[in-house]
């Protein structure tokens, strides 16, 4: 995959069919199987946070052009205004932006401001990731430490424990709607005194690890090994 970054909002990167199929991904459903398309645009996006440090926080507008041999896709991120209502999309490099009312069809607005290249059914998509990390942790002592460390449930989406390459890593993921930024900063400051931060991807895991652990290991890990004084 080729990856170009236009500027600090906004990153352009092309995938040959040959590598789309290399990934496990059938040509044809990434048209037609939203949730497929989904899952390779956010593996790739994996591959660009690592390379490029283009990290999602927030709403994204995403182009994709349908090539002869590839896609061309171009994601930009956007910013939601201070009084919350309108969202900011950057247009040029010296940090000019437009803004574009919540309540409006963001599609509609920026074709009539842009126009509508060809491209899949993901062309114009916008929408907004869960905030996720992953942490490395050299000994299971640490993962224990840590589970010990929060002793309520944290209200994360997801806590998921692998093993891999003789490293133990956790995946947690936070829903928006669940938990503000200051508490899942929070959070995060505290996971990262027991454990470091890692570049590995979720899909590396999914594929070459080993799961110990799902969806609520600091739970599980409480339970299968009692805090000892």
């Amino acid at each position: 995959m080729e990856i170009e970054r236009i500027n600090e909002n906004t990153v352009k990167f092309f995938i040959s069919y040959v590598d789309i199929e290399d990934r496990g991904f059938q040509r044809e459903e990434i048209w037609y199987n939203r949730e497929r398309s989904e899952q390779l645009f956010w593996q790739m996006m994996d591959e660009v946070n690592y390379q490029e440090d283009f990290h999602v926080d927030g709403p994204l507008w995403i182009q994709v052009h349908a090539l002869e041999k590839g896609l061309e896709i171009v994601v930009t991120k956007a910013q939601l205004s201070k009084n919350g209502d309108n969202l900011e999309f950057p247009i040029d490099e010296d940090g000019s932006t437009i803004d574009i009312p919540v309540d409006e069809k963001v599609e509609s607005f920026l074709e009539e401001r842009f126009g509508k290249g060809e491209g899949s059914d993901l062309e114009g998509d916008f929408i907004e990731e869960n905030l996720w990390i992953i942490a490395k942790f050299d000994d299971f002592e640490d993962v224990i430490q840590l589970s010990h460390h929060f002793q309520e449930d944290t209200n994360s989406e997801e806590e998921t424990l692998y093993f891999y390459d003789g490293k133990y890593y956790l995946y947690m993921e936070f829903s928006q709607d669940v938990l503000d930024e200051n508490t899942q900063e929070d959070i995060i400051a505290r996971v990262f005194e027991y454990g470091d931060d890692s570049n590995i991807t979720i899909h590396v895991l999914e594929e070459y690890g080993k799961k110990i652990f799902e969806t609520t290991t600091f739970a599980d890990v409480r339970g299968h090994f009692p805090a000892t004084i």
